[in-house]
């Protein structure tokens, strides 16, 4: 069994992530086009990953309709523990409030940490499945995870770094988000190897797919329109599908 190359595969899909996050900072003091850009981008990368790879894995594992409840019970207990926490948008306010619009950019940016390291959990999970049971579709998931990982890398390094200043923070953030890879990975090969199952992955997928729209459209696409630069953010939107789109394909 390929339990060590499993593993590994999980933990270099992972750490994509933190070269988006070391990408996201090559560019001094951000202004907000790039910013726009850069969370457009990534709301278009999470969604398409979403629907085209993640729900159509949970509907291939289960089938149509349990995947669909899957889904969308991700999308509830997301919109659960968000509704907890009170928050408002940045373009409620004026553009010139900069200590309220570095708060928002450093929830956005927890945010989409979180809901990436709990994404990447259960990815974790099927870049090891696959591995065990071949090799070359391991690498094909994990190549494909890793490529939109950068872009995730993008969307909560940019934020956490525009609004606090600090290169560190913008990079740890990144990294725990990404190394939840290889802690499902490893979750699967210590405890869940004797029960993990296409049925098991493909439930997991699927709300981990409705949890990535849920962000996506609740946090990345209000906080890039926020800046009124909105074609812009729609744009970013735009390649960041195509982007994500090519990328699949070449692996497949």
């Amino acid at each position: 069994m390929n339990i060590g190359l499993g593993l590994l595969l999980s933990v270099l899909a992972g750490a994509a992530t933190m070269v988006g996050s070391l990408i996201g900072m090559v560019v001094k003091k951000p202004g907000p086009r790039f910013l726009v850009l850069s969370l457009g981008f990534s709301a278009g990368v999470m969604i398409y990953v979403s629907f085209v790879e993640l729900l159509q894995s949970g509907i291939s594992s289960i089938g149509f309709l349990p995947a669909q409840l899957f889904f969308f019970l991700g999308m509830a207990v997301t919109f659960l523990f968000d509704a907890m926490i009170p928050h408002d948008y940045m373009a409620e306010h004026n553009l010139t409030d900069k200590g309220h619009r570095n708060r928002n950019l450093a929830r956005t940016g927890l945010f989409v940490a979180l809901g990436i390291g709990i994404h990447n959990f259960p990815e974790g999970l099927a870049v090891f499945a696959a591995t065990l049971h071949d090799v070359k579709v391991g690498i094909a998931i994990a190549v494909a995870i890793a490529l939109h990982n950068i872009p995730e890398g993008i969307a909560v390094s940019v934020p956490v770094f525009t609004a606090t200043g600090s290169r560190s923070k913008a990079f740890w953030w990144s990294f725990f988000s990404g190394m939840a890879e290889p802690a499902g990975a490893l979750v699967a090969a210590v405890f869940l190897l004797p029960f993990l199952n296409a049925a098991v992955v493909g439930m997991l997928l699927s709300v981990v797919a409705g949890i990535m729209v849920f962000i996506s459209i609740d946090e990345l696409v209000p906080v890039s329109r926020s800046y009124g630069e909105e074609h812009l953010s729609i744009l970013g939107f735009i390649v960041g599908m195509v982007i994500m789109a090519a990328s699949l394909w070449m692996v497949r």
